[in-house]
Order: structure tokens, then sequence, then C-alpha cells
């Protein structure tokens, strides 16, 4: 039987505390394409509000040089500091079945650990794991920390 789903999982850490990196998430998303713009170039509510659980954002992005949209509806975990965005559309869909990003921050003595992971089902075994999106996705987690530490 052909692997169709999968998790990729990283750990990146952070010099910033775990509640100030979640609240970018959480409250500051339209702050994202200044503090990752190689990576996010827009992001607007669709529906709800900046810092409601279950708001659609639509976010405009570029991986590997190609700009690409996303839409997706936020899952917020406020008492275990984490995130999740379920993927409802767009470019990321023509390679993947399901896409679900996940960021869970665990606080330090000194700084977090942001634990990232992808969920993700692929149409075909020979489709590739999204592979390039984690990438993307460490990038811009170390691009949001640098942001937290210069405010």
């Amino acid at each position: 039987m052909a692997q169709l789903h999968g998790n990729l999982e990283a750990e990146v850490e952070l010099q910033s505390p775990a509640d100030k990196f979640f609240k970018v998430w959480r409250s500051e998303a339209h702050k994202l394409p200044t503090a990752t713009s190689n990576n996010i170039q827009g992001v607007k509510v669709h529906e709800g509000d900046w810092d409601q659980h279950g708001a659609i954002k639509i976010w405009n992005y570029t991986i590997e040089g190609k700009s690409g949209v996303f839409k997706e509806k936020v899952e917020f975990d406020d008492d275990n500091l984490s995130f999740t965005l379920h993927g409802i559309e767009g470019d990321v869909f023509d390679e993947l079945k399901v896409y679900k990003p996940v960021c869970k921050l665990i606080p330090k003595e000194k700084g977090s650990v942001a634990k990232l992971s992808i969920e993700y089902e692929k149409y075909k075994e020979s489709d590739p794991n999204p592979d390039k999106y984690m990438v993307m996705f460490i990038e811009m987690t170390k691009d949001i920390d640098a942001h937290v530490l210069s405010a």
C-alpha cells in the first residue's frame, strides 16, 4: 500500500520568549509580511478577525522563487501556545490533498523552542514530500524570531 499520509517535523531554537512569538501569530499576523518579507508578501483576513479562533486568512507567499496563494482556517490553543493552519485551498493543493502546518512553542529559561510540523497527504506515492514548505516554515520562524527581538 502506498504511503500517502505523512508528517514532517522540525525544531527551531528561538531567542524570543514563547509568549511574544505566539502573540505575533495570535494577534499580529498582519505584521508577518514585514517580519518575513522573503517568504510572505501579503496576508488578509477573509472571514473573522485577525485574532479570532477559526478566522480564515489568505496568504501571498513565495517559495523557491514562485509566487503562491494559500487560504487557511486558523486554530489557536492559547493554553499550549500552539496554532494550526488548516489548509482550505491554494497552490499547495496542486501538489497535496491535505496540508496542515502546526507550531507549538515551548518556553525555556532563556528563549524558547518552536516545534514545527506539517501534516500532509499526497495524491499519489510518486508525488514529492512537502520538504520545500518545511524549509519555508523554518525560515519564517527564524525571521519572526528576529523581528520579535528587534521590536
